[in-house]
């Protein structure tokens, strides 16, 4: 019977291992970028407690805030990663 040899119907794609080589560049970068403001949240929850119980937008403390912030700024940083990365060729 056709169609159960179970073999790709299409040929294996060929990466472009310059393409590769710029969008983990820029992986690293933003993954950078994240880990910065990261740090920044756990050093002030960790050592200035206080600062973060205080008010920051709406009546809700800064923790809650910068943590939602951080869910934000992860999201943004995917669809600019995404946004970097769509396929252009290399140059």
């Amino acid at each position: 019977m056709a169609g159960l040899d179970h073999v790709a119907s299409h040929p294996k794609e060929v990466e472009d291992m310059v393409l590769a080589a710029r969008n983990a560049r820029y992986g690293m970068v933003l993954f950078l970028f994240y880990l910065l403001i990261y740090g920044a949240f756990v050093v002030i929850s960790a050592f200035w407690p206080e600062v973060m119980a205080r008010e920051a937008l709406f009546g809700v403390n800064l923790a809650i805030t910068y943590g939602f912030a951080l869910i934000a700024i992860a999201m943004v940083l995917a669809l600019i990663y995404t946004w970097l990365c769509r396929g252009r060729a290399a140059g």
